[in-house]
């Protein structure tokens, strides 16, 4: 028998490091070639690690949220024979890298998933299993013991008064001194958890804790979000719209489908009402570097799509939306969002938004304050639509409506031009027959 060192491979795009979020294996595993045996993320794509030789698992040289460099051994594997051509030694390997681990010290790793189809993609997007629980099962409280009715409680003249003081009755608390007399601490932990009462089932108490370690693609959502909100000034607009003629427009055009001209929600609407407000105030399709004080603005218009994922928040983008019309628009915003659903998103279709859209749908409640996306300077939110009485005049009238809530950096976006936008689009939205003329 002899031993393969298995390292992490080059990724490519001039990755030096990679985090590691995924085992497929744990030691002691029997694999064959081509086996998966970890994941790793780089930026947004997660790559998946095969095995190169048959082998048996004897080492795992990283837990899952680990950094690891590209070269550095990753799993040692017991091979049949020569196990085929050995890994070339990495010359700027560690000694700790590459020095003789005992499996009963390498970390535990988590149990493997099913194995994937035979067709699945190299970049599959994963979903970071949740750690164990680390405290016991729920448990109730064990029942106090009872009092015989017309018993009187034992107690000092302190606890009395202190009890009096509070409006407790005794006989509702059971002593944990000499006899069952009743202590201070008895009265301390009454008021604090209240009377006890019987417990139906299901309603025990709980007390466990899971911990839940923030890695992959969570972790780089949380980043994203922390330095948004870290660095821009925030200035977010609600305003109402009346999309009742777009909702028929809409109603209309969804008749008759075709592969050329697919049904159209509301978004593709709202994507072209953006690409002709853009034109007018080209200062918001602009991206702040806030440490070189530049804000590049850009002729193309590249709308980031917040999509909801298995693995998270993912913002695929549809590029050159300026040079789409509706049926255009929806086709790539359907494909890319599909893509990013499956894991099998690009980096280049996940980078390069120059402004955001994000909608959820159904669930967007009346009115939201959107974070912008990083290094953008705004955003624009999708709510809930819903019938309301609309005052018409001389009466009031059933309309569709729909709050859109829009966030702006205010260190480059005054609050004019916010307005402006917001209303700009409002009157597209309103005039949906507008959006089909060019220019």
């Amino acid at each position: 028998m002899a031993e393969r060192i298995i390292k992490l491979p080059d990724v490519g795009e001039g990755i030096a490091e990679a985090e590691l979020v995924e085992w497929h294996v744990k030691i002691g595993d029997i694999i064959r070639e081509d086996d998966l045996l970890a994941a790793v993320m780089t930026d947004k794509a997660t790559v998946e690690i095969p095995a190169p030789v048959d082998g048996k698992v004897t080492w795992i040289g990283a837990e899952i949220g680990d950094t690891v460099a590209i070269g550095s051994a990753l799993v040692r594997l017991e091979v049949a024979g020569e196990g085929g051509a050995p890994d070339a030694p990495d010359e700027d390997a560690t000694p700790e890298q590459l020095a003789e681990a005992p499996a009963a010290q390498a970390p535990a790793a988590p149990a493997p998933r099913q194995p994937e189809t035979a067709d699945a993609p190299p970049q599959a997007m994963t979903v970071p299993r949740p750690a164990k629980t680390i405290t016991g099962a729920s448990s109730s409280a064990p029942a106090l013991p009872r009092r015989a009715p017309g018993e009187r409680p034992l107690a000092s003249p302190a606890v009395r008064l202190k009890a009096r003081e509070a409006g407790i009755d005794l006989r509702q608390l059971a002593g944990t001194g000499p006899a069952g007399r009743i202590l201070h601490e008895d009265l301390d932990a009454f008021l604090l958890r209240g009377p006890e009462t019987e417990r139906k089932p299901g309603l025990a108490e709980k007390t466990g804790i899971s911990e839940i370690k923030v890695v992959g693609l969570r972790r780089k959502i949380a980043e994203k979000m922390a330095l948004s909100k870290a660095r821009i000034p925030h200035i977010t607009i609600v305003e109402e719209v009346d999309v009742q003629a777009l909702e028929d427009l809409r109603a209309v055009l969804n008749r008759k489908p075709t592969p050329e001209r697919p049904k159209l929600t509301l978004l593709p609407f709202l994507m072209r009402a953006m690409v002709k407000a853009l034109a007018e105030q080209p200062n918001l399709n602009a991206l702040y570097d806030d440490e070189a004080g530049i804000v590049r603005q850009h002729a193309g218009i590249h709308l980031g799509i917040a999509t909801q994922t298995p693995g998270g928040l993912m913002v695929p983008v549809v590029k050159h939306a300026e040079a789409r019309d509706i049926f255009g628009c929806a086709l790539e915003l359907n494909r890319i969002a599909e893509r990013a659903r499956q894991g099998t998103a690009t980096r280049d279709e996940l980078t390069g938004s120059t402004i955001t859209i994000t909608s959820l749908g159904a669930m967007g409640g009346i009115a939201t304050t959107p974070v912008i996306n990083h290094p953008e300077v705004a955003i624009v939110g999708v709510n809930k639509m819903m019938v309301r009485p609309v005052w018409d005049g001389s009466t009031f009238v059933p309309r569709k409506m729909m709050n859109l809530s829009s966030s702006f950096d205010h260190r480059v976006v005054d609050g004019w031009d916010a307005a402006v936008f917001v209303q700009r689009l409002k009157e597209l939205l309103e005039n949906p027959a507008t959006l089909f003329i060019d220019g």
